[in-house]
């Protein structure tokens, strides 16, 4: 039995993670600003901490001497809506960067064995993702670097930080960039839902026969992994002796609108897109339509040369499940009583 800290463990991703990780029998604890929304801590954890990682005093507390594995995934962030409006530029980047200053150097104060980082495609650069049929984010294309927004570049700082306390410090860290990871119990409305979840909240909110809106033309191409194979894929890169940046994600690329007629059919309804976006976009909403680059998907060769696993799964089953379960927190939400 391994001790084990997820940091960020009350969210999406962490939450299933720690879920995993406690499944298979090793003490689990976590951290986070908040509590899982979906998640019973009883199901995910040993010992859950609320606590602000950006303070060194929770960090240094949270963090023990006999600490087999830490996995970093605790950040300012969110859907189109948060980042790309520049709204939260300063939140995303001091929170976020911060919270990986603390931890890099609490897990060398400690001498904690072995620590994975979360990074995300958005630090890729936006020069090379305009063409939506011929995206490149090769890991080795990360350079010269252009990311399309402020949280791309505190992701593309931290990477460097903890290879740099992996050179000075011998931390022994393993960072995976994420591309889009979508599931069941994760946001699903509020503005900081992802579009997988988007696209499925405005569907099972839909009518039968009516409109949704979708942001921008929808020939923007983005491809998206269901939260049980990244998990899978983060815990085989811990268990391997890679250590640069690997991209985690799924090679299945679809078009924005392709993804919302797949959740539309899923769903059996009768119900035509809408693309808004330009002046009739910010006209209704007050700002210019956050769409991100117009193209991104994840190329997967260096992590199977050195891992030796790629996914399993089609886009459509993670879909199918994940709209089934959004579909459920709907009508729970139509029904629950107004406080």
């Amino acid at each position: 039995m391994k001790k084990i800290i997820v940091l960020g463990g009350g969210g999406f991703i962490g939450g299933h993670l720690a879920k995993r990780l406690k499944n298979e029998g090793n003490f689990v604890r976590i951290c986070d600003i908040k509590s899982h929304e979906y998640f019973s801590h009883d199901d995910i954890c040993n010992e859950f901490i609320l606590g602000d990682l950006t303070d060194p005093v929770v960090v240094k507390n949270v963090i023990d001497e006999d600490v087999d594995e830490i996995y970093q995934l605790a950040a300012d962030m969110g859907g189109a809506l948060y980042i790309f409006t520049g709204e939260h530029d300063a939140d995303v980047m001091h929170n976020s960067a911060l919270i990986n200053l603390n931890v890099a150097r609490e897990a060398v104060v400690k001498n904690v064995k072995k620590i994975f980082y979360s990074s995300s495609a958005c630090m890729y650069p936006e020069h090379n993702q305009l063409d939506p049929n011929n995206p490149n984010c090769e890991e080795s294309s990360a350079y010269p670097a252009n990311p399309d927004s402020e949280y791309g570049w505190e992701k593309l700082f931290s990477e460097r930080l903890y290879k740099s306390y992996g050179r000075n410090y011998k931390l022994n860290v393993r960072i995976a960039r994420f591309h889009n990871i979508f599931g069941p119990q994760g946001t699903w409305n509020g503005g900081k839902e992802k579009s997988p979840a988007a696209m499925c909240r405005k569907v099972a909110e839909a009518q039968k026969e009516d409109v949704i809106e979708v942001w921008g033309d929808g020939l923007q191409t983005r491809s998206f992994l269901y939260v049980d194979e990244c998990v899978e894929a983060v815990l085989r890169l811990m268990e391997s002796d890679f250590t640069e940046p690997v991209n985690i994600g799924s090679e299945e690329m679809v078009t924005i609108n392709e993804l919302a007629d797949m959740v539309i059919d899923i769903s059996k309804k009768n119900i035509e897109i809408k693309n808004l976006g330009g002046q009739e976009f910010f006209d209704k909403y007050g700002f210019k339509c956050p769409t991100g680059v117009k193209g991104r998907n994840s190329h997967n060769k260096l992590y199977r040369e050195n891992i030796g696993w790629e996914v399993s799964e089609p886009l459509r089953r993670g879909m199918e499940k994940t709209y089934q379960w959004i579909n459920e927190e709907v009508k729970k939400k139509a029904v629950a009583p107004r406080s």
